[in-house]
């Protein structure tokens, strides 16, 4: 069960992000992590749960980084953990060894929705289980029409509030279509996926790229504070009355008028030219 915490992995840290167990390029300022096991529907395994968690950790501060692209390969997104590598090897540990394996899934996902910086799933296929879960972590999903999705862990006998399913899910398509997801495990279609808002786009498959690459492209040419700020607050406020909300938005978009993203904005407007966020983020070649 040692492998459960990255026993015997490289270290991936901000400045060294070559991961073992999935794809990893960054291009235009976009990271694009790749599950890349079709052969297995793209199931996760010990290695892969804690590679990605420490992936999402070290993009933080990763200035080259400025939005994040998840996919897979094949006919799947993700299928969850993998039957055979993860679920077998779990019985008959001990406790300890149990809470060790779900707390890190549930790391994953935090590290997911901590990382102030666009991600968005691009779902190429089936998506269940944990696999559903990170879809949801993600701030955007862009799915082709095949990807059909389902929080199966009632399913297989679990609880439907797992890895943080059942914070996630009411805040993106309400109580009661997170309900039914939750209780009756079931897969739904991408058009069902699409209509109660699971789903931001749904596309033909040979789409998907493109439309999904499009998007975070353009996330990560938006402006770095005000995108980093809009995700904290969105997971905040969740907690917060009117009020609290109130004087915290107040503050904050105050906070963002000082930064140079909001004069570029006004110094574009005047100029009649593109915005440049870009040279305001940290690293970037205007910035020395």
């Amino acid at each position: 069960m040692g492998g459960a915490l990255r026993y015997g992995l490289p270290m991936i840290t901000p400045e060294t992000i070559q991961p073992e167990h999935f794809d990893y390029e960054e291009r235009d300022g976009v990271a694009t992590i790749r599950l890349n096991r079709p052969e297995r529907l793209n199931a996760l395994t010990f290695d892969s749960y804690a590679e990605l968690r420490d992936t999402f950790r070290a993009l933080g501060e990763r200035d080259s980084v400025r939005s994040v692209l998840l996919t897979g390969t094949g006919r799947a997104f993700c299928s969850g953990g993998d039957v055979l590598d993860i679920i077998g090897k779990l019985f008959g540990v001990p406790d300890s060894a149990l809470v060790a394996f779900t707390r890190m899934t549930c790391d994953l996902i935090e590290s997911m929705r901590r990382l102030e910086k666009p991600i968005v799933a691009a779902l190429n296929g089936t998506t269940c289980g944990a696999g559903a879960v990170m879809a949801a972590a993600a701030d955007i999903r862009v799915a082709s029409d095949s990807a059909k999705i389902a929080f199966l862990f009632t399913q297989v006998g679990l609880s439907g509030a797992d890895m943080g399913a059942a914070w996630l899910l009411p805040r993106i398509v309400g109580l009661g279509h997170a309900s039914e997801l939750l209780m009756a495990g079931e897969f739904i279609s991408a058009e069902r996926a699409e209509r109660i808002g699971l789903y931001n786009h749904v596309v033909p498959g040979e789409e998907l790229e493109e439309k999904a690459r499009a998007m975070a492209e353009k996330l990560a040419a938006g402006p770095g504070m005000g995108l980093a700020v809009t995700k904290r607050m969105l997971n905040a406020e969740a907690h917060m009355d009117l009020g609290e909300a109130m004087q915290a938005e107040g503050w904050i978009q105050a906070e963002c008028m000082k930064h140079p993203d909001y004069r570029e904005s006004y110094d574009a407007f005047v100029e009649k030219r593109p915005k440049d966020f870009v040279k305001n983020r940290p690293g970037s070649p205007s910035r020395g």
